[in-house]
């Protein structure tokens, strides 16, 4: 009967050490006497063997050596190693005295056979795994493909072992710009010269393929790198960030693409943790429009924080869905629950509200697609964005929540589309609740975020994936981007300081060139601007070519915030508000009835916007 694996390995280890222990403890014995051992030592190191050797194999069995396998012998092994041997050359002595024999065992034979038996058991598993290592990667590399790694820090070092057990992939260089570092061995790889010698060196190893290292480095040196890419024409891999290596949530070896996220450039938030536990963690939190890709986002950040409850309000079933299943696995210990509803119904919005008594509100649900709301949809924009704000509000204020944060856009500031007039109206709404209410309205107004629903980015990857082209409306038009995790942590932040009645700004850097976006995301897919064309299509209903974040007439004052300062608008009053109301009171009102009353309530407001291109 033939025995597994497993135990066939087992088996031979034990025969091993029991060989190793046998020949460490003869030759302590002759290096002792310089190998002329007198007759009556040899006698006693052949009696010693006897109860000697079993007694060290046994403690090296209590200390789990045999459970290993050879091929993977670690620094953490040989630690076990040096640790078991160590205790059985304690005991020996013991052993020897409480048997009271006359056996007579030179001092110098139990110090001299502990250092050769850690050297035969620990020596003969490393060699063991080099000459593994050796034999099945020098066989595989021959067909493997050659890459170079930009960077030589300790995440560049940690990602050269991962790839030296990858059979796809040949390390052939490191790329530092620390000249320190130059011709330095990591790992038996090279260190072979600063970062501007790329396209040298992948010329001369016909490299395809490059692997930016640089989780700590800053934005401007993670892009200059990405551009020596993009000009030597290779397909470029990253690890992930420095927050995820550091949180253990990912290893180096995990590596990805490069995102677009990666070329925004923007330096990572810092929030204040301790406030945003003392206003989320034990708290009832719900937040509107949970399944979107604000909403959905904010969730994931307001998970970490503890809450007593999440309260997931959404319309769409299948989206809901989705977040309860993400939720799930990613924060078992969460409490949740789904709820699903229009944040138009105010029975509905009510009985949540009176049922599950949340502390704070993010209001994340609105009808956001410019040019879809601008042609036979102008009115369920405004009754979703106005109305619903102001049902969700109005609910909030008659329960007693402590903060309502309403999510906002930069086309709420001197809006062309319908959609853009529905949320400053929206920020208005809330602003005039502000007065009469123990609630703090809070409103954050940011603009595009990388990724989202409606967002140009997945349009772009689906052209790109039949072949192209790519369909930009024009060749100037420009928006500010920032990533959708950066986007729901400043909100969260802005939730934090808000007091009651601000509309917060978000620091979105520059502007960026939509074609220029289009042009990235080619390059990141391996192809040229020859491979996959750009076709420019006109400017759609309502859109115009750059956003604002602030309105002609505002200014803002600054927070202790580095990326969020408050904008001064024009605020309204209750009267106001109770006109709107009448206003928003009506089944269904033609597009050009919508846009025309607009022009009445909000006099920022062109629709025309050929006059602000």
């Amino acid at each position: 009967m033939m025995l597994p694996n497993s135990n066939v390995r087992t088996v031979l280890a034990i025969l091993h050490d029991i060989a190793a222990a046998i020949i460490a403890w003869m030759l302590a014995y002759l290096l002792r006497f310089n190998f002329d051992l007198p007759v009556k030592f040899g006698a006693e190191m052949q009696q010693t063997l006897l109860w000697i050797v079993p007694l060290q194999i046994a403690i090296f069995w209590k200390f789990g050596l045999y459970r290993g396998i050879w091929h993977y012998a670690s620094l953490n092994d040989l630690r076990r190693i040096v640790l078991a041997v160590l205790l059985a050359a304690s005991i020996i002595p013991f052993v020897l005295w409480m048997l009271r024999s006359n056996l007579v065992v030179p001092r110098s034979v139990l110090v001299l056979n502990p250092l050769l038996l850690i050297l035969f058991m620990g020596g003969s598993r490393i060699v063991y795994r080099m000459w593994k290592e050796t034999r099945f990667h020098g066989r595989m590399k021959l067909s493997s493909e050659p890459v170079l790694v930009l960077g030589a820090g300790d995440a560049a070092v940690t990602l050269s072992k991962d790839l030296a057990k990858n059979p796809a992939w040949q390390l052939v260089g490191f790329l530092d710009d620390d000249a320190d570092k130059r011709n330095c061995i990591l790992n038996g790889v090279k260190v072979l010269g600063p970062l501007d010698e790329l396209n040298r060196w992948v010329d001369h190893f016909g490299t395809k393929r490059v692997i930016i290292a640089m989780p700590s480095s800053s934005h401007q040196q993670r892009q200059r790198a990405l551009q020596l890419c993009n000009a030597a024409r290779v397909q470029v891999l990253t690890v992930p960030s420095f927050d995820d290596l550091m949180s253990g949530k990912v290893a180096v070896s995990q590596l990805r693409a490069i995102e677009l996220d990666d070329l925004l450039g923007r330096d990572p938030v810092v929030l204040d943790t301790d406030g945003l536990h003392g206003l989320l963690t034990g708290k009832v939190v719900m937040v509107t429009g949970a399944g979107g890709s604000i909403g959905s986002e904010l969730c994931r950040q307001i998970a970490r924080f503890s809450p007593a409850r999440l309260v997931l309000f959404e319309q769409s079933e299948f989206a809901l869905y989705t977040l309860e299943q993400e939720l799930q696995q990613a924060f078992p210990a969460l409490g949740y629950v789904c709820l699903m509803g229009d944040v138009r119904d105010a029975e509905r919005v009510g009985e949540v509200m009176q049922l599950h008594r949340p502390v704070v509100v993010f209001h994340a649900a609105a009808y956001k697609h410019v040019p879809m709301m601008e042609t036979h949809n102008a009115w369920q924009a405004i009754r979703n964005n106005v109305l619903g704000t102001w049902t969700v509000a109005r609910a909030a204020q008659q329960q007693g929540v402590a903060k309502f944060v309403m999510i906002s856009t930069d086309k709420a500031v001197n809006p062309t589309n319908v959609m853009g007039a529905s949320k400053r109206l929206a920020e208005m709404v809330c602003q005039s609740l502000q007065p009469s209410a123990s609630t703090h309205f809070v409103i954050v107004r940011f603009g595009n975020v990388l990724g989202s629903t409606g967002s140009v980015i997945p349009k772009f990857r689906a052209q790109i994936a039949q072949g192209g082209p790519i369909t930009v409306t024009h060749p100037e038009i420009t928006r500010y981007f920032m990533s959708i995790p950066e986007a729901a942590q400043l909100v969260l932040q802005a939730g934090l300081m808000g007091q009651g009645g601000e509309i917060f700004v978000l620091d979105m850097g520059e502007s960026v060139k939509i074609v220029e976006l289009a042009k990235q995301l080619i390059r990141l897919s391996g192809f040229t601007e020859d491979d996959i064309r750009i076709e420019f299509t006109g400017l759609r209903p309502g859109e115009k070519l750059y956003e604002e974040l602030l309105a002609d007439s505002e200014h803002t004052l600054p927070t202790p915030h580095p990326k969020l300062r408050i904008a001064q608008a024009r605020a309204a009053d209750a009267a106001w508000l109770e006109e709107l109301l009448k206003w928003t009171d009506v089944a269904t009102m033609p597009d050009a009835a919508v846009k025309a009353a607009l022009e009445e309530w909000l006099p920022e407001y062109q629709p025309d916007s050929q006059g602000r291109l």
